[in-house]
């Protein structure tokens, strides 16, 4: 549609093609500025490093940047819990379901292959090999070590966080397991020392539980009926106002992202080192994610809805930028939520519903930066990965991106799990936690577009159904028609919903023109 309009305003002269020209600068003024706000932190990245900050200095050049995130991540409580139950209350239980079956079966395929796709780049690329000569020291880094947790506490650990005991504290609070050493008596007389797994609460907000409790919440309101009603409205109205609060932050992203990238790159130490010891698992790391994000996402995507997939994401340079700035997911989510229902038509119902959902579960990038970083370290012991190893490898990284929190260097835990269930030792983690900033960056992209993908999918295949429903419903019309005239609506809920959705069809040209 666009080419036609330009060439018609083309032959009318320079008028037209000013006015068509300062149209295009209007609708994607967002996008040119967050784009030209990564480079402008590059430049002033550049700019800066000759002036030797010291860190005190570093932390006020990075302070526009942080309180992007903080805005960010103020929004994603209200964002996530309201946007779900407004989500699970508009759809009927039917889709419902049908809709969370795909998704899910979604996300686990895509992690899957992401996996898959990453130990077999590992295995094609050795990032590892004849790098045995590296250690932390000479590199200069700090060897702070997560603890390491047993496979099966961390699993329990996932499921306790899906029921959390108290969903205030759920706000700001995970569960986490430690373990306390404790000497027991034997009976033969001599001491040992038992490893007994501690819960503790450990600070960062537990998303997953309170996905979870809006979803339920959510249904069980449908099911109130009437009564619940008030309630739903209620979530929706909080839901629409926390969306006007995120197209107010979106102006702010383009500052807040030139500082945050120009500050990353004052306080790099040495990059030379980095990337010529460790550059091959920073090269694998980044192709994985390019042939990830870059083809086999956007096949999966032209495979189920036969359009085209760059075109989609096209309209997601907003949120992708931002994603590349924070390398936080869910710092992410208000701004892809909002782009992908305006930019690219997306139903609101489905994207409410999946967005926050694979924003905490589906990890794709992640997944792929894990499986390296495993093979990368087994490579290094040279230690020969069999298939029963490498099988553990998938599993254990497609399970824990989900519970691997949406912040930055949430991986690394992750890492650490896998490592543990190979039985690797986890003392080569530091390596990867000194470039974890340049692959994070690249992760959330393809963590991100995983998600947009997802919900792309589904919005599809939800209209498909309901253009099917649509023409079941006109034949069954045609006969019922004189029978309904004598009942007429009774129900005010299905009254209440065609006033909606006649104000919404009729508010929505203004509302968009509002916003821009």
């Amino acid at each position: 549609g666009h080419t036609e309009g330009s060439f018609g305003s083309e032959e009318r002269g320079g008028g037209g093609r000013l006015r068509s020209c300062r149209g295009f600068l209007r609708r994607n003024a967002l996008v040119l500025l967050t784009v030209s706000g990564v480079v402008a932190g590059v430049a002033l990245g550049a700019a800066v490093r000759g002036a030797e900050l010291g860190p005190a200095q570093v932390t006020y050049l990075a302070f526009p940047g942080e309180l992007l995130l903080r805005m960010l991540r103020m929004v994603i409580l209200p964002l996530v819990v309201c946007s779900l139950v407004s989500g699970a209350a508009s759809l009927d239980t039917r889709s419902l379901g049908r809709l969370g079956g795909i998704a899910l079966a979604y996300f686990l395929g895509t992690t899957l292959l992401a996996s898959g796709l990453a130990v077999a780049l590992g295995f094609i690329v050795r990032p590892g090999a004849g790098a045995s000569s590296l250690n932390a020291p000479e590199l200069g880094l700090q060897g702070t070590m997560p603890t390491s947790k047993e496979t099966v506490d961390s699993f329990l650990d996932l499921v306790r966080n899906l029921f959390p005991a108290n969903l205030v504290a759920a706000a700001f609070q995970t569960y986490a397991t430690e373990y306390k050493m404790l000497l027991r008596n034997t009976t033969s007389g001599n001491v040992t020392w038992e490893k007994v797994p501690v819960g503790t609460e450990i600070e960062g907000m537990n998303i997953l539980g309170l996905v979870l409790f809006a979803l339920v919440l959510g249904v069980a309101l449908k099911k109130l009926g009437q009564e619940g009603e008030d309630l739903i409205r209620f979530f929706n109205s909080f839901n629409e106002a926390t969306m006007v609060l995120v197209s107010w932050i979106m102006w702010y992203v383009p500052i807040g992202i030139m500082f945050l990238v120009g500050s990353k790159i004052v306080e790099m130490e040495d990059i030379v080192l980095l990337v010529t010891s460790l550059g091959k698992y920073i090269f694998a790391s980044i192709l994985g994610h390019f042939i990830h994000g870059g083809i086999i996402l956007p096949l999966i995507y032209f495979a189920s809805t036969r359009q085209n997939p760059y075109r989609f994401l096209l309209g997601l340079i907003t949120p992708f930028a931002t994603a590349f700035a924070t390398c936080s997911s869910s710092a992410t989510l208000p701004s892809m939520i909002k782009c992908i229902e305006e930019n690219n038509g997306v139903d609101k119902r489905i994207s409410r519903f999946i967005l926050p959902i694979g924003a905490t579960v589906n990890m794709d990038g992640a997944a792929i930066f894990q499986c390296m970083a495993a093979v990368f370290i087994a490579q290094l012991n040279n230690v020969d990965l069999n298939p029963g190893q490498i099988f553990t490898i998938l599993v254990t990284a497609t399970a824990s991106s989900v519970g691997a929190a949406g912040i930055p260097a949430g991986g690394v835990l992750t890492i650490a799990i896998i490592l543990e269930a190979i039985g690797l030792p986890t003392n080569d983690l530091s390596l990867i936690l000194a470039v974890d900033w340049i692959v994070d960056r690249t992760t959330t992209v393809v963590n991100v577009e995983g998600d947009a993908l997802g919900a792309g999918i589904l919005n599809y295949l939800n209209e498909r159904e309901r253009n099917k429903r649509e023409q079941e419903l006109k034949e069954v019309n045609v006969e019922a028609i004189a029978n309904s005239k004598s009942e007429g609506e009774t129900s005010p809920l299905v009254t209440h919903k065609n006033q909606v959705s006649n104000t919404t069809s009729t508010a929505d040209p203004e509302s968009k023109e509002s916003v821009l």
